[in-house]
């Protein structure tokens, strides 16, 4: 109801502004300002009306992509409009306590909702579909002959439901993947928001990426269903069980808490994965000592771990992990990415928040996911695909 009201008022305000400013000075710009206005309004009305006459289950992917554009909406229309609407009244009310009009007041408005229009919209509609391949050469001393030049292409953070309407941006990402030739394909969870339902038919898509050596995955913490609002306990441990068998539907051995052995002919690769629950800042990070159990006679030791902390807490100088692979971050989908400089504000959460590190001949590389979750943005903050190749050090 409270959204209903806010949506009425800055809808009637914002008309009466429109014709204060424009009616008499231009009718031309006028009636275009009111067929743009009248356009924004009308799909705003319709996501509005979609998410509140829903009576289905919170994750069916329908209503998450009406809830993320919805979201989307406020933040770069109805926000804009607020701002015009507060400097314009802002404006008036100076003129009658002082007797001067003042234009100030509007035009820092106006020029602020521009902004905001512009860099959100250019988010939504360019940036979260400016997908980057980032390559990495990663320099292992001691690597067996048989790795050298081993390729590894690493996805992350789908957020499923972020590609309802967008399928046809999924399957040329796995077409780019393919045209990698990777020997293999990594995947570091989260590929749903809520619950199971969200992965709807995606599964078809997921598995046109093939890889040398077979694609891997680990869940993490959104699939285990722990933001889903009515579960239960034995229907978040019944998500799991359907979330695994999508993902392995998908073309994915899924490693929960577990390892396989890559055989690659002259070589061997001990791949390990752990699983991420829990919510920040209360996330649970899987058993890597249970995980690693009777590995012997690996050449490589290579973790798939979904949130980058777990890297400094159980494997940076406490293991022989030599390559570990994370995601979770996003960057937040927000901030500067420039090849001179980073910056997002992840990294007052996750420190490693992207790109390369290394400990002492241990490294992680931190994926910044190929979805958005909240709001349907990535501003200055690219989805990513990861392309790593193992050299000698």
């Amino acid at each position: 109801m409270a959204l209903f009201i806010v949506l009425a008022v800055t809808e009637l305000l914002t008309l009466a502004v429109i014709r204060q400013y424009l009616y008499e000075r231009s009718w031309l710009s006028y009636y275009f300002a009111i067929t743009i206005h009248v356009a924004l309004s009308l799909w705003i009305w319709i996501l509005w009306f979609k998410t509140v006459s829903f009576r289905g289950m919170p994750d069916d992917p329908a209503y998450e992509w009406s809830v993320m554009n919805l979201r989307g909406m406020l933040m770069t229309v109805v926000v804009p409009r607020i701002l015009i609407i507060s400097g314009h009244y802002t404006g008036k009310w100076i003129f009658r306590a002082s007797g001067t009009r003042p234009s100030k007041p509007s035009i820092i408005a106006i020029v602020l909702a521009s902004i905001n229009f512009v860099v959100l919209s250019s988010g939504a509609l360019i940036g979260r579909f400016n997908f980057r391949t980032e390559s990495h050469v990663i320099r292992i001393k001691g690597l067996d002959p048989g790795l050298e030049g081993f390729r590894i292409v690493h996805i992350s953070d789908l957020h499923l439901p972020c590609f309802y309407h967008h399928h046809e941006r999924l399957a040329e990402v796995m077409q780019a993947i393919n045209e990698l030739e990777p020997d293999l394909i990594v995947n570091t969870g989260d590929f749903i928001n809520l619950g199971w339902r969200e992965f709807d038919s995606f599964d078809t898509i997921l598995s046109k990426a093939k890889a040398r050596y077979g694609q891997y995955a680990v869940m993490g913490n959104h699939d285990f269903g722990t933001y889903h609002p009515t579960y239960t306990d034995a229907e978040r441990e019944n998500n799991v069980r359907l979330m695994k068998r999508f993902i392995e539907a998908s073309g994915y051995k899924v490693l929960n808490d577990e390892f396989e052995m890559l055989n690659t002919g002259s070589s061997s690769i001990a791949l390990i994965g752990v699983t991420t629950s829990g919510s920040f800042p209360d996330i649970v990070h899987g058993d890597l000592e249970k995980a690693s159990e009777r590995i012997y006679g690996e050449d490589l030791k290579i973790l798939l771990a979904h949130d980058p902390n777990q890297w400094d807490r159980d494997v940076a100088g406490k293991t022989d992990i030599s390559l570990t692979l994370s995601g979770h971050t996003h960057g937040m989908q927000v901030g500067i990415y420039t090849k001179l400089f980073k910056w997002s504000p992840a990294k007052y959460f996750y420190p490693r928040w992207n790109g390369v590190h290394e400990l002492n001949g241990q490294y992680l590389v931190v994926n910044r996911g190929l979805g958005v979750l909240g709001m349907p943005f990535r501003i200055w903050i690219p989805p990513e695909i990861t392309v790593i190749t193992l050299m000698p050090g």
